[in-house]
């Protein structure tokens, strides 16, 4: 079995740089957002597609949705 030799407590590990986590978390959180807007805003548009239009008209709503979001959010 491996041997833990280092008598130093785990929590005293390499110093963080917590402006870099900042940024790194809020990145994730925008993409996260607009990662769903996205899904939401084809889903929208792709059953618009099918049930009362066609090609062009989803495409056209699937833009005005996202287009909207980007001003709501």
């Amino acid at each position: 079995m491996a041997e833990h030799h280092d008598t130093s407590p785990a929590e005293l590990g390499a110093p963080m740089d917590y402006t870099e986590h900042e940024r790194t978390y809020n990145l994730f959180l925008a993409l996260s957002k607009w990662g769903v807007v996205f899904c939401l805003a084809l889903m929208v548009a792709m059953a618009f597609g099918f049930f009362a239009g066609g090609f062009f008209s989803a495409a056209v709503l699937f833009i005005v949705v996202c287009l909207a979001s980007w001003f709501l959010l």
